[in-house]
């Protein structure tokens, strides 16, 4: 800390006098940026109401490792990718469709939609320049389609672009693509579906090209500049983005993988902003008290589970799986590890979607019950107190990312009930960058404790999380990491994807819920709130549980202070 300061009143003596007192904040935060990255706070003052001036240092706790944006990664990889690139529309924080690289949503009454849903017309906007100044073209949506086709490619969700039998482009500036079938979700889907620079990916052989991904280029507000692997990625303001802003000049993405220092670096001032999985509910209290700071409880659209793998020997028996679903006490962890900031869960949606299906029976802890449950599906209890059956141990390993401390007391308490119904919980924690790699999309763990939204956008269309055909270990894309099947659920999905009535969506989800929740291949916790903090001269930041990072319209954030 004694270096950090004499780095940072080294500065403010050489710089103050050309810098405005917005400058000086930044002086005063940058001693990351000083001391890792060597970047000059200082700007010109005159040109300040037309340049981008400052920085803001994001603070993750998990690390950025996939820059590509159509490729499997987690939220604090969106949450960059919503500052490098852009999308043919998004959804802002009151869930209403954005127009960004499109020049209008396509619907029905316009025109983008023909009345049997199949065939879709998108106008583009004809001011948009990739990081590059090569001009975004009808070609790059083109490519980024059939690149989301491709079976080579390792795309995070192939989800409706395996409906697309054809695409073609009309001039430069329109795209149409048809579809075999009606889905309705996918407006919500395109709103997290980044366009790629055809012009640059086509050159190389390899669909999934790294070269693309240690460099990429954009359409969006912010250029790439460098990563520093385990460390932060660095971005800076582009001059020509076509949208508003950015007001900033740049934006370091700082990797921070213990929750108590990142709140810590808060707390000192080397951090504006602390995002993903926030400020520990420990800490809320003094968080709300701290001078100079802005603290946001935001809800989000995700829930903290336990997902299972149900290729284990033993999660396999549904019994196994009701008997722990109501071996948790979520009040107790809800109280006591996270004061009292989220509530208890029991289905995969939030209570606020228009899709949840309020009738869902509400899990009881009762490890008697639990116990008993066991006893009469043929667990007996061996020597040691675990359960066999079969010659299975009822035993497995949990994994969550190392660093997060209330995570690992939630573990701890979830072991030690289990223990006493005869089941062994082992804790197996690891890096983020080793969690959610092989080790996540080839489901080579046995149960996951994670913040998970099931959804896309707003849809409840769950197809990626829950469809047969979505276990990547088996087809190489989608998020069924439990390997969860089930022919009702993927028949109602599949109703569900081609009706366009709400009222009727909603009985189908609803049916889908009650399945899930009775087959239990993850075990709800609570719903997610993130307490995220900045400081009190950054303005412009909007939680919006449409999106996996809120970092996401950072373009709009500016120092006023």
């Amino acid at each position: 800390m004694g270096r950090y300061m004499k780095l940072t009143n080294n500065l403010a003596k050489v710089c103050m006098g050309n810098m405005t007192r917005r400058d000086a904040v930044f002086a005063g935060a940058a001693s990351f940026a000083l001391g890792s990255l060597g970047l000059v706070t200082s700007v010109d003052a005159s040109a300040q109401a037309t340049k981008p001036t400052g920085q803001a240092i994001i603070g993750f706790s998990q690390e950025v490792t996939v820059l590509h944006p159509l490729m499997a990664a987690n939220e604090v990889d969106q949450g960059v990718w919503w500052n490098l690139f852009s999308s043919l529309w998004a959804l802002d924080h009151e869930g209403k469709f954005v127009p960004v690289l499109a020049k209008a949503i396509p619907t029905v009454e316009n025109g983008g939609i023909s009345p049997d849903g199949l065939t879709w017309r998108i106008e583009l906007r004809r001011d948009v320049k990739w990081h590059d100044g090569k001009p975004l073209t009808a070609a790059d949506v083109k490519y980024s389609i059939e690149l989301m086709k491709n079976p080579a490619f390792r795309a995070r969700n192939r989800t409706g672009f395996d409906l697309i039998t054809s695409v073609a482009t009309e001039g430069d500036h329109i795209v149409t693509w048809k579809l075999k079938e009606a889905f309705a979700p996918f407006t919500s889907t395109l709103s997290w579906f980044f366009i790629v620079p055809a012009h640059i990916l086509s050159g190389f052989a390899d669909p999934n090209a790294p070269q693309f991904a240690a460099a990429p280029v954009g359409t969006g507000p912010f250029k790439f500049v460098s990563r520093k692997t385990g460390d932060h990625v660095l971005l800076e303001a582009n001059p020509n983005y076509f949208g508003k802003g950015p007001s900033l000049n740049r934006l370091i993405f700082k990797y921070v993988p213990d929750l108590n220092a990142l709140y810590t670096q808060f707390k000192t001032g080397e951090i504006d902003y602390v995002g993903i999985q926030g400020i520990p509910a420990n800490f809320h209290k003094e968080a709300t008290a701290l001078p100079g700071r802005r603290i946001y409880d935001a809800p989000l659209g995700g829930v903290e589970n336990l997902s299972l793998n149900l290729a284990h020997p033993a999660l396999a028996d549904k019994a196994v799986r009701k008997a722990l679903n109501i071996a948790i006490d979520r009040q107790s962890i809800c109280n006591i590890v996270y004061y009292g900031v989220p509530k208890p869960a029991k289905n995969f949606l939030p209570p606020a979607h228009w899709a949840y299906n309020m009738d869902l029976p509400t899990p009881t802890y009762d490890l008697n019950k639990a116990a008993a449950m066991l006893d009469q599906a043929g667990w007996v209890r061996g020597p040691d107190g675990i359960r066999v059956k079969n010659g299975v141990r009822l035993s497995f390993t949990n994994s969550t990312t190392t660093g997060n401390q209330l995570r690992a007391q939630t573990q701890q308490l979830i072991a030690s009930d289990f223990k006493k119904i005869g089941v062994e919980m082992l804790i197996k924690n690891m890096v983020a960058a080793v969690l959610w790699a092989d080790f996540w999309k080839n489901s080579e763990f046995d149960s996951l404790m994670a913040g998970t939204t099931y959804t896309i956008a707003s849809d409840p269309d769950v197809t990626h999380r829950f469809g047969s055909g979505s276990i990547p270990k088996l087809t190489g894309s989608g998020s069924n990491v439990s390997q969860y099947k089930n022919p009702e659920v993927d028949a109602l999905l599949a109703r569900g994807r081609k009706e366009h009535n709400v009222a009727k969506r909603k009985e189908i989800y609803a049916k889908v819920q009650a399945l899930i929740n009775d087959d239990l291949p993850h075990l709800p916790l609570f719903h997610m709130v993130i307490i995220e903090g900045t400081k009190a001269g950054l303005d412009g930041f909007s939680a919006n549980v449409n999106v996996l990072a809120n970092s996401w319209n950072a373009a709009n954030w500016r120092w006023t202070a």
